[in-house]
Order: C-alpha cells, then sequence, then structure tokens
C-alpha cells in the first residue's frame, strides 16, 4: 500500500510539474489564430510559421547563430582556465575560478547591465558579435565546471608517465589529456549552447533590436496580439533542450558530469 501511495506522490508531481509544458504543447496545435486550451481544433501550421516565414525564420538563424559562437567562445575561455586551474601552475590561479563563475552567480539582469553599460561606454553596443561575447562571458562558467570535472577525473599518473617519456605541454595536452576530456567539452559546449538558444535579457541588453533573437522576437511579438506561433516556439526550445540532454546523458556520463560518482563507483 505504502508503495502505491508513493507512486502516485510522485506522478501527481510529476504531472504538475508537466502541465505548463502540456498546455503549451496545445496552444501551439491550435487551428485558429488563439491561445486557447483546450485546443479548437488541430493545426501544425504554427510551426511551419517559424521556419517559413521570413521574420521568425530570420530571428531563428539570429538565435541558434549566436548560440554557436557564444558556446564555442566559452569552451575556447574554459578550456585553458580549466588546464591552468589544474595543473596549479601559480598559488593564486584560483582567482581566476572565481572570476569564471562570478557571472553566472550574479543576477542576470546585473549582468547584462554591466554588459550594456561597457559595450555602450567602449562605443560598441548595438553590434551583434558583442552579444556572443557577452553570452560567452554569461556561460562561460558551464563548460568551466564540466571541464574541471574532466581534469579531475584524469589519472596524474599518465601524465608523469608522458613527461618521463619526454614529452613537453602541448604534447601531452593534445595527445593524452584533449582524448579523456572530450566528452566533458562536448557537455560544456551543449549547456552553453541549450541556455545561450533561451536567454533573452543579456542579449536585449547588448544588442537591443539590432539583432532579434528568438526570445526577443516573441517579447517583441506580445505588442501586437498573442498567437501559437509561440507557443511552438516555447515547444522547440523544450525539444531541443531535452533532445541535447539526453544524447548528453546517454553518451557522456551525466551522473559523472554533475560531480556524483559513476556506476562503477570510479
Amino acid at each position: 500500500m505504502t508503495s502505491i501511495f508513493r507512486k502516485a506522490y510522485f506522478f501527481l508531481i510529476g504531472l504538475f510539474l508537466a502541465l505548463p509544458i502540456i498546455v503549451v504543447a496545445g496552444v501551439s496545435v491550435n487551428a485558429k489564430q488563439t491561445l486557447a486550451f483546450p485546443p479548437q481544433g488541430f493545426s501544425l501550421s504554427w510551426y511551419g510559421e517559424i521556419f517559413f516565414n521570413p521574420e521568425w525564420r530570420s530571428a531563428l538563424f539570429a538565435s541558434v547563430t549566436l548560440a554557436l559562437l557564444s558556446a564555442a567562445l566559452a569552451v575556447a575561455i574554459a578550456l585553458p582556465l580549466a588546464w591552468f586551474l589544474w595543473r596549479r601552475i601559480a598559488p593564486w590561479a584560483n582567482i581566476f575560478q572565481v572570476l569564471g563563475v562570478a557571472p553566472f552567480t550574479l543576477p542576470p539582469v546585473i549582468t547584462a547591465l554591466g554588459m550594456l553599460t561597457f559595450w555602450a561606454t567602449v562605443g560598441f553596443y548595438g553590434q551583434p558579435w558583442t552579444a556572443v561575447v557577452s553570452h560567452a562571458i554569461f556561460f562561460v562558467t558551464l563548460p568551466l565546471v564540466t571541464l574541471s570535472l574532466g581534469f579531475t577525473s584524469i589519472d596524474r599518473s599518465l601524465v608523469e608517465a608522458a613527461a618521463t617519456m619526454g614529452a613537453d605541454e602541448r604534447t601531452i595536452f593534445r595527445t593524452v589529456v584533449l582524448p579523456l576530456i572530450l566528452p566533458y567539452i562536448v557537455s560544456g559546449y551543449a549547456f552553453a549552447f541549450v541556455l545561450s538558444l533561451n536567454e533573452y535579457i543579456v542579449a536585449y541588453m547588448t544588442v537591443g533590436f539590432t539583432m532579434e533573437t528568438l526570445p526577443i522576437k516573441i517579447f517583441n511579438a506580445l505588442r501586437y496580439g498573442y498567437t501559437p506561433t509561440m507557443a511552438s516556439v516555447t515547444v522547440l526550445f523544450v525539444t531541443t533542450a531535452a533532445v541535447i540532454f539526453g544524447l548528453v546523458a546517454r553518451f557522456g556520463d551525466l551522473p559523472k558530469l554533475l560531480g556524483a560518482m559513476s556506476s562503477d563507483g570510479k
């Protein structure tokens, strides 16, 4: 009996958490141009709007481009930093770790306001590339954490053996370290990509309306009314995140990436 109540309890909790997505998914297939639930008829035309309407397609392209570039830059910043921290080259190395984590721990509004002030001061406000740099700095914490976990999982005796055989730092990194941390690089990139794809306030503060990403497009479209296209974009975001995180969990040992022990206890 206790087991039945426990299953029922967790089922209700799961249903409660899933209700917003269920409602939004229902709205996204409305046959009529209204945010009504239950849906009034069934139509997938609103999903077609994302790809075939020039305005929504342009916003989708801007979001994907921003996410791809900013995630790559975040990894490029985090990788040497995590390597530096792991090697403990200097006693003050932890300062860089604090700086790498700080942007993500602050409220997004504070970080976005700081970005706005900086880019306006140096005269680059509104340039699309500033959103790439801003997102990379904002989300560098994610690849930094995953890469730090990856480095700590490396057996240092492998590095010492390579050094004993005469390999220099670059050779050790390329032939020993990089293959071992590659899953952590991919997962850090995936986390940064997904969050950049969904981020609104930092992008809005740095480029305003000069580059309209999907989140910015949704808020701009609200001024002209509500359409199921907004709901279909939300479903697209959730599906993309679920697929990417599912692949990371399937091929990247997600518990270990989150800092937990792997199933074999190592």
